[in-house]
């Protein structure tokens, strides 16, 4: 059975006040199915409110949206890998594209979030993709390797535990979503990355995001090569974000 995970990345949205409102709302009818894990991304000042409202749930993880790679020092407004676990978190974000092309982070950085988030046993949800310049050049797959690179020094048993998570950066947030097809041709690249480096197939999770929404959501988890999905904007509506979750597979 394929394990599929439906991650929430909060972004810059919902305090403590409004992820337990939002908790509240969707654990009321929120029922454990057997094939799926649920991952929510809050705000850092969030990460308490959610870890304690989820706590006895065991298909829900909860992460950080981004961390630094020093565990502790004079970084003024970075998070310390050690103090997001010490909160709770089981995983990061790293290399999102807004992390990327608002914030300047480069793949060097980006690899040194894996390494770090590695060493401390938090689990890191590396986000690739390419931009629409790039997709329109035929650059789909080089930009999408160019950014696997940071994960070469690692073994197979470290990249097992890596989770991908391809989000072309043309579709997030503006409403355009790859076709499956379209996204299952780069999950299928990806995978077949992870095997040239000694991780089955089978063990290689790959998500898709951008623009992720009900009406697309059955489509997209129901292809072969797409193990979940990474939902900004409709994972912060309890609705929208339990229809989701519970998307019945083909």
């Amino acid at each position: 059975m394929k394990q599929l995970i439906f991650a929430a990345n909060w972004k810059m949205h919902l305090g403590p006040d409004g992820a337990r409102a939002f908790l509240t709302a969707f654990l009321e009818g929120h029922r454990r199915l057997p094939d799926r894990e649920v991952w929510f991304f809050p705000s850092a000042v969030a990460l308490e409110a959610v870890v304690s409202l989820t706590r006895g749930h065991p298909d829900i993880r909860v992460g950080v949206q981004n961390v630094y790679w020093e565990p502790k020092g004079a970084f003024t407004g970075e998070l310390g890998i050690p103090m997001a676990r010490e909160g709770g978190a089981e995983a990061s974000l790293v290399g999102h594209s807004e992390r990327r092309h608002i914030f300047g982070e480069t793949d060097a950085e980006t690899g040194n979030k894996v390494r770090a988030l590695l060493e401390h046993e938090l689990i890191p949800m590396l986000c690739v993709g390419e931009k629409i310049d790039e997709r329109e050049a035929g650059e789909t797959l080089a930009v999408v390797e160019r950014q696997l690179g940071v994960l070469q020094q690692h073994d197979a048993a470290a990249l097992a535990k890596v989770v991908i998570a391809y989000e072309p950066v043309w579709a997030i947030g503006t409403g355009k979503t790859a076709t499956p097809s379209d996204a299952s041709q780069v999950h299928a690249f990806i995978r077949g990355w992870f095997a040239d480096r000694g991780v089955a197939p089978q063990d290689a999770r790959i998500l898709y995001g951008g623009s992720v929404k009900p009406a697309n959501i059955q489509a997209l988890v129901s292809d072969a090569e797409i193990d979940g999905v990474l939902v900004g904007g409709a994972s912060l509506d309890p609705g929208a974000w339990s229809e989701i979750v519970g998307t019945k597979l083909d």
